[in-house]
């Protein structure tokens, strides 16, 4: 019963006439129950039948009372009879029918933008009611004019993106967006915001990758304040950052700006605001890298120790350059080796991906992976001094960094190199994922795909982690 319909039973006028019958009745009632009990209280057996009717009354009224409050909330019996509530709809509506609830579900993430006016998010659930569609979550996002709304959506799986999108659309809803979505976004926004603000704190190479996360689907580019060859590049930002539209331009902590670009949907100042508070966690902390070590002992008995590395290691690095093949040089940097030295700074930078070095027992560094952020795509690459090659410790690393772009949330990961470069191409075979190769003016792009791949085993060498 709606409030509108109980305040009319409310406000109805009692007549009258209807009190006189009422008043009438009872007076009839009273005589009657008189002349009977007259009647049978001079019979010899009079009291015991008075009694006995007291009694009887009294069980029936109970008994009534009883099957009264046990039936009186079951729902009414449908057509067939099978006391199932039925489903009714507005007439003309294109709402599923009711056999539609026990369809498949899927998940749906959808945004939208109302009039800043009462009603307009109620049209809106009204729309999703009739599709008998469930809202899991709601984030409102206040612009200048009008509203955002994301929505997280359980909706049935016959009910196509497009038809959805039409009937948001009638209800008053402008600019929607709609794509798939999984059980991560089940996760309501301030777990996930805090959850990307430990990650941000305990490693400094999360802040792009959480920056993406808490963004959706977006590329992120981290310019540096110098290039590599030493000069100034002009990038720069404003403290507070700058927002446009669809581009969001934040100074990096490091120098530089990063810049995120989402295309397909401008940003919010409340997206805006929740980026800008991580690059400032991340100003804040300083340069941090976890320090966990994995100690490996090869087959040929060798132990080595894994471990993250930063810029800290740059002159460790530089001196393993030194001791290597200008053949191996070439071969990992595609280019002349006296520039070799060049991208260490880059490359060993926190900010622009996650490195892997490899120590002997005396310290001395041998290898390095980097696993690096190219815009929405993660870049894989290796260097093994040339007196360790061949050893087992490039597949190794590979499937470290391969674990470390799974654990990111990465659905690829590529390797430049060359045809000749057999280690690095076996390495990539050997993860037993689906490759995809393309070569480009002799040069060869290995592509592995991650998507729907459990996490990596680790080679079946005897590893401690101290």
């Amino acid at each position: 019963m709606t409030d509108v319909t109980s305040a009319k039973s409310a406000r109805r006028p009692h007549h009258w006439r209807r009190d006189l019958i009422e008043l009438a009745a009872l007076f009839t009632a009273v005589a009657v129950a008189d002349a009977i009990a007259n009647l049978i209280g001079h019979q010899p057996d009079g009291p015991y039948l008075l009694i006995a009717s007291a009694v009887a009354l009294t069980a029936t009224a109970a008994f009534h009372t009883w099957w009264a409050r046990r039936h009186s909330h079951a729902p009414p019996p449908d057509a067939d009879g099978t006391g199932a509530p039925a489903i009714r709809t507005a007439p003309g509506s294109d709402a599923p029918s009711p056999d539609a609830a026990a369809t498949e579900t899927v998940l749906w993430r959808m945004r939208t933008t109302v009039r800043d006016a009462p009603g307009s998010l109620a049209a809106l659930c009204i729309v999703l009611a009739r599709h008998r569609i469930d809202i899991l979550t709601l984030q409102t996002h206040p612009l200048a004019e009008g509203t955002v709304d994301e929505f997280l959506l359980r909706a049935p799986a016959t009910l196509p993106a497009p038809q959805l999108t039409r009937a948001i659309s009638e209800a008053g809803g402008s600019s929607t967006w709609i794509e798939r979505a999984d059980a991560h976004d089940l996760v309501d926004a301030p777990t996930r915001v805090l959850g990307l603000a430990t990650r941000t704190a305990l490693d400094a190479a999360e802040l792009p990758l959480a920056l993406r996360q808490l963004l959706g689907r977006c590329t992120i580019h981290s310019l540096p304040a110098v290039s590599i060859t030493g000069r100034a590049t002009g990038e720069t930002a404003p403290v507070e950052g700058v927002l446009e539209e669809t581009v969001m331009r934040l100074r990096d902590p490091s120098g530089g700006v990063i810049t995120v670009e989402r295309p397909y949907l401008p940003f919010t100042p409340t997206e805006f605001a929740r980026a800008r508070a991580l690059v400032e966690l991340d100003a804040r902390l300083g340069p941090r890298v976890p320090r966990s070590e994995h100690v490996l002992t090869l087959p040929e008995g060798n132990a080595i120790t894994v471990r993250r590395a930063d810029r800290s290691d740059l002159e460790a690095a530089r001196a393993m350059h030194d001791r290597c093949s200008e053949q191996t040089l070439r071969l990992r940097y595609h280019g002349p080796v006296r520039d070799a030295d060049r991208y260490l700074e880059h490359l060993l930078s926190p900010r622009f991906g996650r490195t892997l070095a490899v120590q002997t027992a005396s310290g001395r560094t041998v290898a390095l992976g980097h696993l690096l952020w190219d815009g929405d795509e993660t870049e894989v690459a290796l260097l093994v001094e040339d007196d360790w090659q061949r050893r087992g410790i490039g597949s190794e690393l590979l499937g470290r960094l391969v674990a470390l772009a799974l654990e990111a949330g990465c659905e690829s990961v590529y390797a430049v190199t060359q045809a000749s470069n057999t280690g690095m191409v076996a390495a990539m075979r050997a993860l037993s994922l689906p490759l995809d190769y393309q070569i480009e003016e002799g040069t060869l792009v290995i592509t592995a795909r991650l998507a729907a791949t459990p996490a990596l085993p680790l080679p079946p060498y005897e590893q401690a982690e101290r």
